[in-house]
């Protein structure tokens, strides 16, 4: 009698996200997905942003365990236009930008915001719903706010005109993890 030999299952491998950023607004924020979605995703954080090139990444991603499903991400202020224009040429990355700051992402939880405003403005607003909200803190208020308001917030940034202020695309992050979760 012949045996059937047994074929083992090919290994599902999770895409790793690459995420480049400039703060630590962004990296507290993506520290926070990272425990929420339970997905590889490694932070490279407080990268000037006149200092980041497609050569930079490469060798900071030969230091690491790659994939060829690996998603890259770049997550920058867009208030300086210099530096938007320079990331734009990167190519193979996701260029995730909010004008005139990361906070705008934070706002959009809290309240619909169509008018240019400042970062100081953006930052004022956002400290109405978020009390004592300072950079690269992420408490349990602001956390309550990004998980009931999530789809409002992704509703209230894709009716902004990419670029320019008011406007960010960081919901094309939060998107795209809910595909690999």
């Amino acid at each position: 009698m012949n045996r059937v030999q047994r074929k083992s299952k090919e290994k599902l491998v999770n895409p790793t996200f690459f995420v480049f950023c400039e703060g630590e607004s962004e990296e507290a924020y993506i520290s926070f997905l990272r425990s929420s979605y339970r997905i590889p995703i490694n932070i490279k954080a407080k990268i000037a942003g006149n200092r980041i090139t497609k050569k930079y990444i490469e060798n900071y991603k030969q230091t690491q365990t790659a994939h060829l499903k690996d998603k890259t991400f770049l997550i920058y202020d867009g208030d300086v236009p210099e530096i938007v224009d320079k990331l734009k040429k990167i190519k193979k990355v996701n260029l995730l930008v909010s004008n005139p700051c990361f906070e705008l992402w934070y706002l959009l939880h809290c309240q619909n915001q169509t008018a240019e405003l400042s970062s100081i403005e953006c930052f004022n607003k956002l400290s109405n719903h978020v009390p004592n909200y300072s950079k690269g803190y992420f408490d349990k208020n602001l956390e309550t706010q990004i998980i009931k308001n999530k789809n409002n917030a992704i509703k209230r940034a894709k009716n902004l005109i990419e670029f320019t202020n008011p406007s960010t695309n960081v919901y094309n992050f939060v998107e795209e993890l809910e595909k690999n979760k």
